[in-house]
């Protein structure tokens, strides 16, 4: 059974950092499609990821390229999401995910498998 566990939220103040862990169970993510995906108060989750991993490669949404940075460690087949100069509107929950196939990392909306999300919250 494959399972995403994420850790590493918390609360900060503007201009923190923090870096977000998700641990994988039960799948491989050397080759895999990862992103991390958030859902601020009040609002839907995202449909599109904040930072993506695959095999074409990393991507990030305008809103957090520059601040994060999105890496893996094959060897403890972990995520990680580097998030610097934080500021309020970071404020969700974050979420990890990958999907089965290791093909159109882009296709957020294939992605399938989910971790229960670890809560952000930046003070001004």
């Amino acid at each position: 059974q494959v399972r995403l566990r994420e850790s590493g939220g918390g609360s900060v103040q503007a201009g923190d950092s923090l870096r977000l862990s998700c641990t994988i169970s039960g799948f491989r993510v050397n080759n895999a499609c990862m992103g991390w995906f958030r859902q601020a108060p009040g609002k839907e989750r995202e449909e599109f990821a904040i930072g993506m991993i695959g095999n074409d490669g990393i991507q990030y949404d305008d809103s957090v390229k520059d601040r994060f940075t999105i890496s893996r460690d094959n060897a403890k087949n972990t995520l990680y999401l580097q998030m610097n100069s934080l500021t309020p509107e970071d404020t969700a929950i974050y979420y990890c995910a990958t999907k089965s196939s290791s093909n159109y990392c882009d296709r957020f909306s294939t992605y399938n498998i989910w971790g229960q999300g670890t809560q952000v919250t930046v003070s001004p």
